[in-house]
């Protein structure tokens, strides 16, 4: 199993998400993002960097997660992502629809757009659909892997621009279930972090 680290920020539903017992099974350590330069990240495989964290403090620290994805490990980012911290994702604002399925005939306007991924054995695309923040146009050639129909894309796995693997979302997971609302996002980490920790990446 990959060990996974995840940037911690000591936000409460961080907290509640990455010590909830069902996923902390999953997380090998939480690294305390303000000390963050103290840490070894060659003792790890996967590093997730969550939604809502201090943005400064994480730029401060790209050299060092630059570092690990050059080693050829892999980094997670979930949420918005309007800083440049990883190359060539062109991330695009979209206002946030937080109440699309109140509307007559509601779509979540989300595709699936390679079915046959090894992530879609773990979770589905109703797993994946409440809401985004933005979408990506990917400069260099990725592994789209749900997009916005007619759009970008909101999910994408990078294994060309760095010697490690970038996987991007816009997706914010841990806020949501830390936060005790949006059913969907327990389904997505059910399936997401074992993916993470044991699926074909």
């Amino acid at each position: 199993m990959r060990k996974i680290a995840v940037l911690y920020s000591g936000s409460s539903h961080q907290h509640r998400t990455f010590t909830e017992p069902k996923y902390a099974e999953y997380i090998a350590e939480l690294l305390y993002l303000p000390k963050l330069a103290q840490a070894d990240l060659s003792r790890f495989d996967v590093l997730i960097v969550p939604s809502q964290l201090h943005q400064e403090q994480v730029t401060r620290h790209m050299n060092q997660i630059q570092g690990f994805l050059d080693s050829g490990k892999t980094v997670v980012a979930l949420g918005g992502q309007h800083q440049d911290w990883f190359p060539g994702h062109h991330w695009e604002f979209r206002a946030t629809n937080f109440w699309w399925w109140l509307e007559p005939g509601a779509k979540s306007g989300l595709v699936m757009t390679q079915p046959e991924h090894d992530l879609f054995r773990y979770i589905n695309l109703e797993d994946a659909t409440w809401h985004y923040h933005g979408v990506f146009f990917p400069k260099t050639e990725v592994e789209s892997l749900i997009e916005i129909e007619n759009d970008g894309s909101i999910m994408y796995v990078d294994k060309k621009s760095t010697p490690g693997t970038l996987i991007l979302t816009t997706l914010d997971p841990e806020y949501h279930y830390g936060s005790y609302f949006m059913p969907a996002t327990e389904r997505f980490l059910d399936g997401f972090l074992p993916w993470l920790a044991e699926g074909r990446i």
